[in-house]
C-alpha cells in the first residue's frame, strides 16, 4: 500500500512547529516543566468586538462567493489603501482559510524557481516541493538583519534568465524577529528581471516601528501582499487570511481562483462576517498595547540572553528571536535543541528547519509563553512594563530565559 503514495509526499516531514508542540505536550504529561518557546502563536485574546460579531453571525450557514464575502473584501481593500496608500479594489482580494493554503495554491500554479532567504518560514520549502518548483536558498547574515541582498538575487537570476522566479519575503520575519531594511534595492532587482514577489506581511501590524514599510510600496505591480488575522488579532485558529493581487497579475489571480474553487470552495461564513469588524473598527489601542507588551518581553529576553556565548539580533516585530549559540559540543542544531529541552525544559526550534545547514547552532525562540489576557488586563494605563510586572504575569518567559542562559554557560 505504501507505493500508492507519491515520492514527493513520502519525503516530507511533519511541520516542525506542530512537532515541537506535540513533543512539549508529551513531556508535560510525563511531569516535566516545559517552557514553550518553540510553538509560535499569539498569546492574546481576539478583541471583544470581533468575538461578539462571530456570535452574532453564528447563524450564517450559506456558502459564500469563492473569492470571499464582498463586504469583507471591500473592508480589506479600504484598510490596505489607508495603511499602505494603495489603490487596491475589492476584486483584487482573495479570502482563504489562512494564508498557508493560499501560498500552497500559489506554489501549485506557479511554474519556475522559488527564491527563499535563509532563514525562511518552515512551510515555504515543503510547499515548493509539492508544487514541483526548484528552490534556490539564499544565505543571509545577521549584519543584514537576516535578509538577502539585491546582488545575491541578481547572481541567481543571471545564471538562468529564461526561468520564472518567485521571491518570498517575510518582514517582520519568522524566525528572526527582524525587519527588512533594503526593500528598495530588492524591489529594483525584481523589476529589472520581472520577478514575482510574495510579501508575507502576517506580522506587519506587530512591527515595533511606528510606520510599517512594505516592498509593495516600491514594486506594486509585481507584489502579492499576504496577510490575515492570526498574529495581530490572536485568531490563528479562526483560519482566515487573504491575498491582495494587483491588476498586473490578473492571470495569477484568475488561476488561483480556479484552484481555490476546486479545493476549499469558500472560507467559513461566520468567520468572514465577523472579520469585517477586524478591518472596519478601530483596534489601534488594542494593537498598540499588545505591541508594547511584545516589545518589552522581547527586549527582556534579548538583554538577558545576549553574551559572548549567545549572539542575537534585537527584536523588531512579531514575537520571535533567533539566538546563535557559540559551542563545539553538538554536531547539529537539532541535537542541541534536544539537549536544551531535556536539560532545561526550554523548547526551541532548530535553525535547520528554517533552511540553515545542520552545523549552524541557531534556533528560533518564541517569547509567547504567558497569559496574554492577564498581561493586557494588568498593564492597562501602564507607562512601563517593568521586571516586577513580567515576574508576576510572564514568569515562564523569565524562568525559561534564565535556564537557557545558565545552560549556555556550560557548553
Amino acid at each position: 500500500m505504501n507505493n500508492m503514495i507519491k515520492d514527493t509526499v513520502k519525503r516530507l516531514e511533519p511541520s516542525a512547529t506542530l512537532q515541537i508542540n506535540e513533543e512539549s505536550k508529551r513531556l508535560e504529561i510525563q511531569g516535566k516543566k516545559i517552557y514553550k518557546f518553540g510553538f509560535g502563536q499569539s498569546p492574546f485574546p481576539v478583541p471583544e468586538i470581533i468575538r461578539n460579531e462571530l456570535k452574532n453571525n453564528a447563524h450564517q450557514n450559506k456558502y459564500l462567493p469563492m473569492q470571499g464575502l464582498i463586504e469583507l473584501r471591500k473592508a480589506i481593500a479600504i484598510y490596505l489603501n489607508k495603511k499602505r496608500k494603495k489603490k487596491i479594489r475589492a476584486n483584487d482580494i482573495i479570502i482563504g482559510p489562512g494564508t498557508k493554503e493560499l501560498m500552497f495554491l500559489l506554489q501549485i500554479l506557479f511554474e519556475g524557481n522559488i527564491l527563499l532567504p535563509i532563514p525562511s518560514w518552515v512551510s515555504y520549502a515543503p510547499q515548493a516541493i509539492l508544487g514541483r518548483n526548484k528552490v534556490h536558498w539564499i544565505e543571509t547574515t545577521s549584519s543584514n538583519n537576516w535578509f538577502p541582498t539585491a546582488q545575491q538575487i541578481e547572481d541567481i537570476v543571471q545564471s538562468n534568465k529564461n526561468k520564472n522566479y518567485l521571491l518570498f519575503l517575510n518582514s517582520p520575519n519568522n524566525p528572526s524577529g527582524t525587519i527588512c531594511k533594503n526593500l528598495s534595492d530588492l524591489a529594483n532587482v525584481a523589476k529589472k528581471y520581472n520577478l514575482l514577489i510574495l510579501s508575507d506581511e502576517i506580522y506587519s501590524e506587530l512591527s515595533f516601528s511606528d510606520e510599517y514599510d512594505s516592498i509593495s510600496n516600491y514594486n506594486p505591480e509585481g507584489t502579492i501582499i499576504s496577510s490575515g488575522l492570526s498574529k495581530w488579532c490572536g485568531a490563528g485558529g479562526w483560519r482566515l487570511g487573504f491575498f491582495a493581487i494587483p491588476d498586473s497579475l490578473n492571470n495569477i489571480k484568475n488561476s488561483l481562483t480556479k484552484l481555490a474553487s476546486e479545493s476549499f470552495s469558500s472560507v467559513s461564513s461566520p468567520i468572514q462576517y465577523a472579520a469585517i469588524s477586524a478591518f472596519t473598527k478601530d483596534h489601534s489601542n488594542y494593537i498598540e498595547r499588545i505591541k508594547k507588551i511584545l516589545k518589552e518581553v522581547g527586549m527582556h529576553v534579548y538583554e538577558n540572553l545576549k553574551s559572548n556565548k549567545i549572539l542575537i539580533n534585537k527584536p523588531e516585530g512579531g514575537f520571535y528571536l533567533m539566538p546563535k549559540f557559540i559551542n563545539n559540543k553538538f554536531r547539529t542544531s537539532s541535537e542541541m535543541c534536544k539537549n536544551i529541552i531535556n536539560e532545561t525544559g526550554v523548547a526551541l526550534l532548530p535553525g535547520s528547519v528554517f533552511g540553515f545547514s545542520e552545523n549552524k547552532m541557531l534556533a528560533r525562540l518564541s517569547f509567547t509563553d504567558f497569559d496574554g489576557e492577564k498581561l493586557l488586563n494588568n498593564t492597562s494605563g501602564c507607562k512601563e512594563i517593568n521586571q516586577d510586572i513580567l515576574s508576576k504575569f510572564a514568569p515562564n518567559v523569565l524562568e525559561g530565559v534564565s535556564k537557557l542562559r545558565n545552560w549556555s554557560k556550560n557548553i
